[in-house]
């Protein structure tokens, strides 16, 4: 694997640190971007300053990154951010902001990389989203709709660029121990808002799920195991199993059985 070239986004901490460290130990060459980089080198993982919402800072950075090494066979986009809040009580541009960040982002990620993959005649990009994105959850539409919106666009970014011998492939986490709930555009609980009560409930639970969540290293494992596949599956998803089940629910239930399931789940 040493001369297999990862580029990781957001791989300063979390899931994306873990990726990176774990794929450094299994003998990849790892790059891994933060906006601000502290360090050029951590834990064998070379950094590069890269901010998903600045499309020079990409280019630049796989500029950077092909000088060096001729190469990119691997793309990892991980970098997003959280959000939460009513849908009605949501800042318009919160809204524009998490939707450049998990969505346009790595749309111009993506598109930085396919030029050096295609001419390499191989790549393979993996993309990670989230269990929220397989349905709408309450004061999480937005985070919900930007990861609906790349697993479906994955779906037929697959379609265009098999003809280049390039894969791309989803993998969704659901909750793990991370700093993402810290992180996240918070909507303020208003005091005498409709939404007071509910909203601030079910801010608490989010956060305790946070909290109790699996160990990143699993995600780690995870896009280690995918990057083995020669023809890996559309979708992936990491998670508890219960997590987990909840998207085959969503299959089988009728839409307001399942609408009721999730309300009965965040006590509204």
């Amino acid at each position: 694997m040493a001369n297999k070239v990862v580029l990781i986004t957001g791989a300063s901490s979390g899931i994306g640190k873990s990726i990176g460290e774990f794929l450094v130990d299994k003998g990849y060459k790892v790059y891994g971007t933060s906006r601000n980089p502290k360090q050029k080198e951590l834990n064998g993982v070379q950094f590069v300053a890269l901010d998903v919402t600045k499309p020079e800072t990409i280019t630049s950075a796989v500029q950077e990154i092909i000088l060096k090494e001729k190469r990119i066979d691997y793309l990892v986009n991980n970098a997003g951010m959280g959000i939460t809040g009513p849908l009605e009580e949501t800042p318009d541009q919160e809204i524009r902001r998490v939707f450049d960040t998990n969505y346009f982002g790595v749309i111009n990620v993506i598109k930085a990389v396919l030029p050096i993959m295609r001419e390499q005649k191989d790549g393979f990009i993996i993309n990670i989203t989230s269990i929220a994105g397989y349905m709408g959850l309450p004061y999480r539409g937005i985070y919900s709709a930007t990861k609906g919106a790349l697993e479906l666009t994955t779906e037929a970014f697959r379609m265009e660029l098999r003809e280049f011998n390039i894969k791309m492939t989803n993998i969704a986490p659901g909750d793990f121990a991370t700093n993402i709930a810290a992180g996240r555009f918070h909507a303020p609980v208003v005091k005498d808002s409709p939404y007071e009560e509910n909203y601030g409930n079910t801010l608490k639970l989010m956060d305790e799920h946070v909290d109790k969540g699996e160990d990143p290293i699993k995600m780690a494992k995870k896009v280690f195991e995918v990057m083995q596949q020669k023809k890996p599956k559309i979708h992936y998803k990491v998670g508890e199993a219960l997590q987990k089940f909840s998207i085959a629910l969503k299959h089988i239930l009728p839409d307001k059985m399942y609408e009721k399931m999730l309300m009965k789940h965040y006590k509204l």
